[in-house]
């Protein structure tokens, strides 16, 4: 059995997200997907997300996709990896995460996970940011 990991926001979710769990979900078995908590959204992207922590995650738990979804840790990222354990880590093509970066704090953990950038969908439409914009 093989663990994939996504991780993201997912507020107000849309087409480009399903294609990102479709994609990660064809490199393995389980397909675990963790929500960015409220605290970290703000810390992280100065913005308040339009639906709350546990509306996001309840979205996510409802896709068909989707075999187990949690929030992650509002202090350290990589506490929940390092309890997931996942064999592969998908990343969102805009996600700002650096590969390198991330593989060396892996490393640092004892932990070893295949990291993989997925391609985006339709995403002079489908993203977050523009979305947001309409409303």
């Amino acid at each position: 059995m093989t663990t994939v990991l996504c991780t993201g926001t997912f507020d107000m979710l849309h087409a480009g997200h399903l294609y990102y769990f479709e994609q990660a979900k064809k490199l393995g078995t389980n397909l675990i997907v963790v929500v960015s908590r409220d605290k970290t959204v703000i810390r992280e992207r100065k913005q308040t997300p339009i639906m709350h922590e546990n509306d996001r995650l309840k979205l996510i738990q409802s896709l068909k996709l989707v075999d187990t979804a949690v929030l992650g840790s509002e202090t350290d990222k990589l506490k929940t990896i390092e309890e997931l354990k996942p064999d592969v880590i998908c990343l969102g093509y805009d996600q700002k995460i650096d590969e390198r970066q991330l593989e060396s704090d892996l490393k640092q953990r004892n932990l070893t996970a295949k990291i993989v950038r997925l391609p985006p969908f339709r995403q002079e439409t489908y993203k977050s940011s523009k979305l947001k914009e309409l409303l």
